[in-house]
């Protein structure tokens, strides 16, 4: 009787392992990059020194343009904030065919907490996997579940938390979450 209640509490809290009840993260769609709120574009507008530099994307999703004012970041690609900025310039007056570039210089940070040796905040690179930022984080404690991870994503406006495998991409702005095993 007590061998059978000690393997029904077992097999019970096998179907319980960490993570278990959430969906599974969606693959990142290959429509681009999307600007948000503490990115740094580098912008480039050719021959126009006094407006190319460094824009950091403020809380309101917002940059701030020398001459054209604040234009929005938050949501768009690259690319598309320098389509952006040059049809603002060409509206306004401001330049009849401005040539106008935009780059990410710097990613929002990731955050990564739970089963790592050093939990914190961390600069993004493109292409990091779930495994790449546990190196960055000194690897897994002893406790930590190693095949799977929960990650809390914005998408669309909406914060919701997602089951992923380690070899999972991370998104800028990606809250890591690294389970404790249960022994």
């Amino acid at each position: 009787m007590t061998l059978a209640l000690g393997l029904l509490g077992a097999g019970t809290l096998a179907g319980c392992a960490p993570g278990d009840g959430l969906p599974p993260l969606p693959l990142n769609p290959a429509q681009g990059y999307r600007l948000g709120t503490g990115d740094v574009a580098r912008i480039v507008v050719f021959d126009q020194k006094q407006l190319t530099a460094d824009y950091g994307v403020g809380d309101s999703g917002m940059i701030d343009m020398p001459l054209l004012g604040p234009v929005r970041a938050a949501g768009r690609t690259a690319s598309g904030l320098a389509r952006a900025i040059g049809t603002g310039l060409q509206t306004r007056g401001i330049l009849r065919h401005p040539d106008v570039a935009a780059e990410v210089r710097n990613y929002r940070p990731f955050s990564i907490l739970g089963e790592v040796n050093k939990p914190g905040q961390f600069p993004f690179q493109p292409g990091m996997t779930v495994l790449t930022a546990v190196s960055i984080a000194s690897g897994f404690t002893y406790r930590a579940v190693e095949s799977r991870v929960g990650i809390v994503r914005v998408r669309h406006g909406v914060s919701r938390e997602y089951r992923a495998p380690a070899d999972a991409l991370v998104a800028p702005g990606d809250v890591i979450e690294v389970f404790e095993r249960h022994f």
